[in-house]
């Protein structure tokens, strides 16, 4: 059976959460290895944001431990000594359910590292099944290969994706959209999809959702947008605003879209950055935000402003958003909601 046919349904991520999962960086998948210990501090000081708002359980290799040990002598960040290949753990960690009696559930997806862009990644295929079995929950297969970061619910029935990511052939091969859509609905228990056409300029992972749009609540999106025509971003924002603009949510209510400002563009090593503000994180009564400083300041303030008078009874905790970005992603890309069961703020 489906989690559909049991009533188990993805909860949005500002539901209460019994805590979060991390995954602790691995030396040897990053880019650029030499940055090993300021991508460790990056990661630190993200978990210890966390932990002021709810527990933190960090999957730790096994060579790493030690590294990992003399960063935290925290009561509410534990270590859970589970092998991975990389640290994205919003990509390849299960995605958790809630059933109509609170009971909490997974989806093991499959995962082939970003279309197959590294190698290996059999440990992270594996990582899932892992997390659910040390957490004693009930385990849902699913054939297709979706990423975490490439979805967003609002709770309602809505789940918002882009047509660059879902239908990769690099991910599905031979699946139609129509095909790729009943497998959503039976795995999250959704009844309409937002198909956005494109992710951010420079995104390895192929356009992930959770770098350009996001609920806010059911019928309110974030939206990163670009002013700057000569900015690859000017285009892909305005037609995904264009849909967004023209598109109804499960509940046929027209979406109201709030625009965030982007960063301004900045390259690294000859590579472009995917700088995003809504690569943030829901926590319980607060939210984690990157920010970027430097030549990024007056687009950091008007960030956290927009996000500020949107949740105002939410604490707003900013970190150093430069510390992950070389790698490839920011505080959402690494972080794992574990559901509470329950609703709360």
């Amino acid at each position: 059976m489906y989690p559909k046919d049991l009533n188990y349904r993805m909860p949005p991520e500002w539901d209460g959460h019994a805590q979060t999962l991390i995954s602790w960086p691995v030396r040897e998948s990053m880019c650029y290895p030499e940055d090993y210990a300021s991508v460790c501090q990056a990661y630190a000081e993200i978990i210890r944001a966390i932990a002021e708002f709810e527990p933190v359980t960090v999957m730790v290799n096994s060579p790493d431990l030690s590294t990992f040990s003399s960063l935290f002598q925290e009561g509410r960040i534990q270590y859970l000594p589970i092998e991975h290949n990389d640290a994205w753990l919003r990509d390849n960690g299960p995605t958790f359910l809630v059933s109509d009696q609170g009971d909490v559930a997974g989806v093991n997806w499959q995962f082939n590292a970003w279309g197959g862009k590294y190698s290996p990644w059999d440990l992270d295929n594996q990582a899932a099944p892992a997390i659910l079995d040390h957490f004693a929950l009930k385990q849902f297969d699913s054939p297709l290969i979706l990423e975490g970061g490439s979805i967003h619910v609002d709770g309602e029935g809505t789940v918002l994706t882009t047509e660059e990511c879902l239908l990769n052939p690099n991910r599905n091969r031979g699946l139609t959209r129509e095909q790729i859509e009943d497998q959503l609905k039976k795995y999250l228990n959704i009844r309409k999809v937002i198909w956005l056409k494109s992710g951010l300029s420079g995104d390895e992972t192929d356009g992930h959702v959770d770098n350009v749009a996001c609920f806010a609540a059911p019928g309110k999106i974030l939206l990163q947008v670009c002013d700057d025509p000569e900015d690859e971003n000017y285009a892909i924002t305005r037609e995904n605003l264009k849909v967004l603009t023209g598109a109804t949510d499960a509940r046929d209510r027209k979406l109201d879209i709030i625009p965030v400002q982007q960063p301004p563009k900045m390259s690294d090593r000859g590579r472009r950055l995917t700088l995003s503000y809504l690569n943030f994180y829901f926590v319980n009564g607060g939210l984690i935000l990157p920010v970027f400083g430097g030549q990024a300041e007056k687009s950091d303030h008007s960030a956290i402003r927009v996000l500020g008078e949107l949740f105002p009874e939410r604490q707003l905790r900013t970190v150093n958003g430069m510390g992950l970005i070389r790698e490839g992603g920011n505080v959402h890309c690494i972080t794992q909601q574990l559901p509470s069961g329950k609703k709360e703020k």
